[in-house]
């Protein structure tokens, strides 16, 4: 239940709940993948069950399709809804421009797709994620199978080039295998511990042969909403410039939000 949740959970349950406020009648919307954007599904389910809701909700992963499906949100893929109203998702980092770096969860090739195509992008986020500059969180970055070695020591050597802090470059595993994401590519997780210029990272690592996406959202998130373990939500619009504060009220509820396994 919410009430009996830790702090982080509870920021995460509060920016979720707030950002489902946005989510009006008729929309089409991406639903992002992570653990705070598996509480989002869980909110939009209740309000789905409680109000009537009707939504279309295009997943950006598997096992964001799979919770959506076993709560009772419809699902379609972008290729059926063509164009999406608002995604909602979560971030590993984001800085005050509301630039992020994503992928923890695998997911970022899907996301970054499912993001570009919408009229809005909403994050959400418990306060830990806000940082002062990208790149204490590795970034992610999503290659083909075919000759990863050689794509890893391409990446290494162009970053030699840009001005980061460290260097080191990690195959992500999955116990002794390497991890194999939905479309089927690895990923290379960049520890880099700053990112003087996230901009010109993005573009330059999308230029090497064997790269598909990297986890940097450029100029693609529109609002950050940032919870609070006590409840506080902030909500800035990049767009506006506006910050709002907001308290979600913990009480009660039924078992929409038990055993959440994110």
């Amino acid at each position: 239940m919410p009430a009996e949740l830790s702090p982080i959970d509870k920021a995460k349950f509060v920016a979720a709940r707030r950002a489902t406020a946005f989510v009006e009648d008729g929309m089409k919307l991406g639903l992002g993948t992570g653990s705070t954007a598996a509480w989002m599904v869980r909110c939009l389910a209740e309000r789905v069950r409680d109000e009537g809701l009707r939504v279309v909700g295009v997943p950006t992963s598997s096992r964001t399709a799979d919770l959506a499906r076993q709560l009772g949100v419809p699902v379609a893929s972008l290729d059926e809804v063509k164009w999406l109203d608002l995604t909602i998702d979560g971030a590993d980092e984001f800085d005050r421009d509301l630039n992020l770096i994503k992928g923890g969860g695998a997911a970022l090739l899907q996301e970054k797709i499912v993001a570009t195509a919408s009229d809005r992008m909403i994050v959400i986020a418990d306060a830990a994620k806000e940082v002062t500059q990208l790149g204490a969180f590795p970034l992610p970055v999503e290659i083909i199978p075919f000759g990863w070695q050689t794509t890893k020591a391409l990446v290494e050597e162009t970053l030699v080039s840009l001005d980061v802090l460290n260097r080191e470059v990690s195959l992500r595993m999955n116990g002794d295998r390497p991890l194999i994401t939905d479309e089927a590519n690895y990923i290379i997780d960049l520890h880099l511990k700053r990112i003087a210029n996230p901009r010109q990272m993005a573009l330059v690592l999308n230029q090497i042969p064997g790269v598909v996406e990297n986890g940097l959202f450029i100029d693609i998130c529109d609002i950050v909403v940032i919870g609070h373990g006590d409840g506080r939500v902030e909500v800035r619009d990049i767009t506006t410039g506006e910050v709002a504060e907001d308290r979600v009220i913990f009480a009660d509820t039924d078992n929409i939000f038990a055993d959440l396994g994110d």
